[in-house]
């Protein structure tokens, strides 16, 4: 597998937080059912940091809570390490 297809995966599963959290806080605002705050952590630290953080700022969504406020750029940084030790090491090339 190429790494251009593991940046497209990692693109489209980006957008899917971003739009999750979108969903999260259009459903917050006719009070219904919500995506708990544990499973959207859960996806940025699936490597979904970067549609976690551009999300919370985009949807104005969780800014208020510290985990996320935090919690949202540790994940980047984390989401940025995996990618690069996946890069240096070679997994790309087992998958």
């Amino acid at each position: 597998m190429s790494m251009e297809v593991l940046f497209g995966a990692y693109f489209l599963w980006n957008s899917y937080v971003f739009i999750a959290m979108g969903r999260d806080k259009r459903r917050a605002k006719l009070n219904r059912w919500r995506i708990s705050e544990s499973s959207l952590l859960l996806m940025g630290a699936a490597l979904g940091g970067v549609g976690l953080y551009a999300g919370m700022k985009y949807f104005h969504h969780k800014t208020k809570h510290a985990k996320f406020r935090i919690g949202s750029p540790l994940l980047i940084l984390f989401n940025l390490l995996v990618v690069t030790l996946f890069y240096y090491i070679g997994w790309y090339r087992i998958m």
